[in-house]
């Protein structure tokens, strides 16, 4: 087995084990700051979903409460706010979702499916959670989704929800009185529920780490030809003339030229060490002509 072959050898032993190491780790970097950013923008929806409640309970009810005699509006509901809001930016972003997922709601649209009950009943049986992180499969492929409880923490609430006799008649004449009521104080009612989609963000972070990757194996291939066209020129040559040499000068041919003496790396003190050997048994030899004759 050639040096050559012996260098390249190990030369792709170890590239193979790097580029195995860095996919793996690389791959994973990749996915989890992908999913990263699908939570970021899960938590920007909810924060909003958030901000739209707050500013429909402080600026915008307090103005209206005095007309629920007459005329129940949806809008004062900070759920409905906060649906409506997101449901515009639903019309861009098709595939992101919001909603206020509730078991027994007012508004049939807000009833919780299979699903989204199982996650109500998981913030039931442990209260003290207070955000659900996951993903799920629908129908534009992998989906995150992140869920916070409803939990009836302001008694107000149950003037339209605690029995349909306390609820505004403007309110029953809109939803009739057979949903939404029954709730009680501190009771969890529902979650809210944001949906991403991760097929994108995957999608990207899979190309990213093709890109690499066959960057990576172009770089291999780059050093791969430079290191043996160096060690072609530096070792193997040098080594080839000296064992050709060694071969000429074993038959007794002494007209082998020496090799140069510049240079201080390992080749040339062994070329130097190579022209003292020649040398030496060239005086040897014609010692023994002498002494012969």
């Amino acid at each position: 087995m050639g040096l050559r072959l012996k260098f390249n050898l190990v030369l792709i032993v170890v590239f193979l084990a790097g580029f195995a190491a860095v996919g793996l780790v690389s791959r994973q970097l990749l996915q989890d700051n992908a999913r990263e950013e699908v939570l970021r923008n899960a938590r920007l929806m909810m924060d909003t979903a958030l901000a739209v409640r707050s500013y429909t309970v402080d600026q915008v009810k307090p103005h209206l409460d005095k007309q629920l005699v007459e005329v129940f509006l949806p809008q004062t509901v900070p759920a409905y706010a906060a649906t409506e809001t997101l449901n515009h930016i639903q019309k861009k972003y098709r595939d992101y979702g919001y909603k206020e997922a509730t078991l027994n709601p007012t508004n049939p649209r807000d009833r919780a499916t299979d699903w989204e009950a199982d996650i109500v009943q998981q913030f039931r049986h442990n209260t003290e959670s207070t955000e659900l992180v996951s993903e799920r499969n629908g129908g534009t492929g992998r989906i995150l989704y992140i869920a916070k409880p409803i939990q009836i923490t302001n008694a107000a609430c149950l003037q339209c929800h605690s029995v349909p006799a306390a609820a505004p008649a403007s309110m029953i004449k809109i939803y009739g009185d057979a949903n939404g009521f029954g709730w009680k104080h501190n009771e969890i009612v529902g979650a809210q529920v944001v949906t991403v989609p991760m097929e994108i963000p995957i999608q990207n972070a899979d190309r990213a780490f093709k890109t690499f990757m066959a960057s990576l194996a172009g770089v291999f291939g780059l050093v791969f030809i430079a290191l043996n066209l160096m060690l072609s020129w530096l070792i193997v040559r040098p080594i080839r003339r000296m064992s050709q040499a060694a071969d000429k000068v074993s038959t007794g041919d002494f007209d082998v030229p020496e090799f140069s003496d510049a240079g201080r790396d390992e080749v040339s003190v062994l070329g130097n060490s190579f022209n003292r050997m020649r040398r030496s048994l060239e005086k040897a030899m014609q010692m023994i002509e002498r002494d012969g004759n």
